[in-house]
């Protein structure tokens, strides 16, 4: 329905204000989210290339800790690392402090410095905080080939450079692709950093057009070009590894012998792997806790607590919702046998690949409608005005969280149902239970694990998504993230402190897991 609508209001606008998009803003929002998504894609590539080659070929000190550390920046939203390198490196920042002093610099005047508010730098924020995407692909992907391959190169005489560029990155291309196609859709969708550093992209690009010009039809105009892009990501992602196959013997493969590293090039490997950590990272985390440390009185603000309330309320029923129909939908699937609802359940994760402005587009358009129909027709039954049920309070945002993450839900029980085994619902079948019975006997307990991981997925990317949250809240209505974003935009990062705190502690949940179930059985291996 939201895509839907917003094709819809596109090509049915109230006011045609397409000409003048086209002759004046499209060509320079088009023109910075290409660059924005290529020079994220590109950097993140590299940070999560290099360091997943060095961790899973390489054995140096620190490896082991930096192996699971290099996935915390997936923790920390990128509008978070925005607001914390712009106050670093500003020019109150203790960096252009401390050169001043040491140089006997009175005024900007004196010395040139990088402008920070640049697409440069929102470039590079957001590589730091995506790269875990390729980071993890690929690292699996070098886990699963095996070392016979890289010994045979070594024997030959081939070097440590030669290796990675004619072996390991060719083998790990389709996860290099997939990885950085990731961080280049979600580069698209961001507005949190290009919105603070001034970079006009198509996503703001909407709100521009929505709530200054009050234009929907050219805000949903310009929702579908992102769309286009999207497309055209995911369809670059799949030419990527079209011919990409790479198939292991049927016999378990040789494990990867790491190389062990000592003196210099044991520490460089070890910087190279610091250094996105502590840029996407360590950073963040630390100009934050500077600000909630040094301005305590952050912590019992108007609002804070009620922004928490709604972020937990709001993030919880879209959880429990998105993976409560994800359960009945994977199972009712299973259970029909019948081709189309298999072709069709496919179909709701797409908007896992929209952005969270486009959803909003063509989620409060519809739901406004039937918002005042719902509200003229109680009026008439009771004479009394029941005001905006559905707009007027968390329900359409709770509707935009579940159309946005059902793929997560989907995912997460689809695979939990296919590593049961058939013979434990036949057997319960056998024994008189019905469809429901299996499931809440049998299924349900054996899956409690990946439910409740998927619950916990579901609810982070909740908590973190600022978009849509944004566009969908009723007036003063906030959650963590858009009291984040309205403090730090006003440069009061002594209040936006402890809600960005909040946010980043909940996102720490999700990356334990992820670490644990992506690390911790090969860490034993």
């Amino acid at each position: 329905m939201p895509v839907g609508a917003v094709f819809w209001l596109a090509l049915n606008p109230v006011e045609n204000i397409w000409p003048h998009l086209l002759s004046t803003v499209m060509p320079r929002y088009t023109i910075n989210t290409v660059v924005l998504a290529a020079g994220t894609g590109a950097l993140a590539a590299a940070m999560g290339t290099g360091a997943a080659w060095l961790v899973s070929m390489y054995d140096f000190r620190s490896r082991r800790a930096l192996e699971w550390l290099l996935l915390l920046p997936l923790a920390v939203p990128a509008y978070i690392g925005a607001y914390a390198l712009a106050d670093f490196l500003d020019y109150s920042g203790p960096v252009q402090t401390a050169l001043r002093g040491w140089f006997g610099w009175s005024s900007a005047r004196d010395y040139w410095f990088p402008n920070i508010r640049s697409i440069e730098a929102a470039i590079l924020v957001l590589a730091s905080a995506l790269y875990p995407y390729v980071y993890l692909l690929t690292r699996a992907a070098l886990h699963e080939q095996s070392g016979s391959a890289y010994e045979v190169a070594r024997a030959l005489g081939t070097g440590p450079w030669a290796v990675f560029l004619r072996l390991g990155l060719p083998l790990a291309r389709p996860a290099i692709v997939a990885g950085s196609a990731i961080a280049m859709m979600e580069a698209v969708a961001d507005y949190g950093v290009v919105s603070y550093f001034g970079v006009q992209t198509l996503n703001t690009g909407i709100f521009t057009t929505w709530l200054e010009r009050r234009n929907a039809g050219g805000a949903a105009q310009i929702a579908c070009v992102i769309l286009l892009v999207v497309v055209i990501l995911a369809l670059w992602e799949r030419f990527g590894r079209r011919n990409a196959r790479y198939h292991q013997s049927a016999r378990q493969p040789r494990p990867i012998v790491r190389q062990r590293l000592h003196g210099m090039p044991a520490l460089l490997a070890a910087l190279a792997c610091a250094l996105p950590f502590g840029l996407g990272f360590v950073l963040p985390v630390a100009v934050i806790l500077n600000y909630a440390l040094a301005y305590p009185q952050g912590w019992v603000t108007p609002g804070l607590a009620q922004a928490a309330w709604h972020t937990v309320s709001l993030g919880g029923v879209a959880a429990v919702l998105t993976v409560g129909l994800a359960l009945i939908m994977v199972y009712g699937v299973r259970l029909s046998g019948r081709a189309m609802p298999r072709l069709l359940l496919p179909v709701t994760t797409v908007g896992y690949a929209a952005p969270g402005a486009v959803l909003a587009v063509g989620i409060l358009i519809p739901l406004a409608a039937l918002d005042h129909r719902i509200a003229d027709g109680w009026l008439v039954l009771t004479g009394t005005d029941p005001g905006l049920i559905l707009t007027g309070s968390g329900a359409a945002i709770v509707f935009a969280y579940l159309v946005r993450f059902f793929a997560i839900g989907q995912g997460a029980i689809d695979g939990a149902f296919t590593r049961v085994p058939p013979s434990l619902p036949m057997a319960a079948r056998s024994l008189g239970r019905d469809n429901a019975g299996v499931l809440r006997d049998v299924f349900l307990p054996l899956m409690r694990g990946s439910v409740g991981s998927a619950l916990l997925l579901v609810f982070v990317d909740c908590c973190k998504e600022l978009p849509a949250t944004l566009l969908l809240r009723p007036f003063n209505y906030e959650t963590l993230a858009t009291r984040v974003h309205e403090k730090a935009s006003l440069e009061d990062l002594g209040n936006a402190a402890p809600a960005a705190l909040l946010v980043m502690g909940v996102g720490l949940l999700a990356v334990a897991l992820l670490a644990r179930a992506n690390l911790g059985p090969r860490r034993r291996t």
